[in-house]
């Protein structure tokens, strides 16, 4: 289904609302998403499911995004595209239709969806936004970066024609160790990689994995436009800040804290229970 008239977008799965937004509720969120890249630094505590998402917002965090590491470990999958992309957008579904401020997706590396389909599939479950990763999940490595750029210039024009200007992260996994990449060579290469995204379309780049300050620098005056990164051992959110990093993400890392608390618990109960 596409947005081209105004009409509510109604999702495949059931709802837990009496209705969804509309295209222009969606397209506000989406500019609001956009502006939240800009003079001042997004924090996105990832969620996995609609209560999760439900705590962010009453925390007073102004943007929910998924988590695809958690959503997928949540339905039984292992991470990188495992899980059947029709489970994933329903579940990301599920914690879209329960918030009322943007939701932006971790939609992987797009599922093997054209550009047109994959927009469609995130407006039909009422997001705005999402991650586009450019790690090869089938032959390993990364993909070729011009090959993707294209791609991703595919998606933005797809949401512009659907009048929703769905907010694109576009994720480098040049510091990730599956890419392959020598170590001399990750700063060049993701920057490379960041301008030929930024120039077809991306609204924000991603560089993943990288957990020294100085190379995150670099890579924030290096890329133009804002630069989502990862807080860490050296990498706190004023660190982050006085680097000029526009936006934050935590991955999966509450989803398994909380399953960590979990085994805890119910640990305690079978000593307990046996004592």
């Amino acid at each position: 289904m596409s947005l081209h008239s105004g009409e509510t977008v109604r999702p495949r799965h059931g709802a837990n609302r009496e209705s969804t937004p509309n295209s222009n509720d969606l397209k506000a969120r989406a500019v609001r998403l956009r502006e939240l890249h800009h003079g001042g630094m997004l924090v996105l505590p990832n969620a996995w499911d609609a209560t999760s998402a439900a705590v962010v917002v009453e925390a007073g965090f102004p943007v929910v995004a998924t988590a695809s590491n958690a959503i997928a470990a949540m339905l039984g999958y292992p991470d990188g595209e495992g899980a059947p992309w029709q489970e994933m957008f329903a579940a990301a579904g599920r914690v879209a239709r329960a918030v009322d401020v943007p939701v932006t997706v971790d939609a992987e590396g797009g599922y093997g969806l054209r550009a047109r389909e994959l927009v469609d599939r995130l407006l039909d479950i009422g997001a705005v936004g999402c991650n586009l990763e450019d790690g090869d999940h089938r032959a390993g490595g990364l993909l070729d970066a011009g090959a993707h750029a294209q791609w991703l210039a595919e998606v933005r024009s797809a949401a512009d024609d659907a009048g929703v200007p769905i907010v694109v992260n576009a994720r480098v996994d040049v510091f990730l160790p599956t890419a392959g990449v020598p170590d001399e060579e990750r700063v060049a290469e993701t920057i490379r990689r960041g301008r030929l995204y930024r120039e077809a379309g991306a609204d924000c780049v991603y560089p993943i994995g990288v957990g020294d300050r100085g190379v995150l620098g670099e890579l924030v005056e290096g890329l133009p436009g804002p630069v989502n990164g990862n807080s860490g051992a050296d990498l706190d959110l004023a660190t982050l800040r006085s680097l000029g990093v526009a936006r934050v993400s935590y991955g999966p890392r509450f989803y398994h804290a909380a399953m960590a608390d979990l085994r805890v618990a119910v640990g305690a109960l079978l000593s307990e229970d046996a004592a």
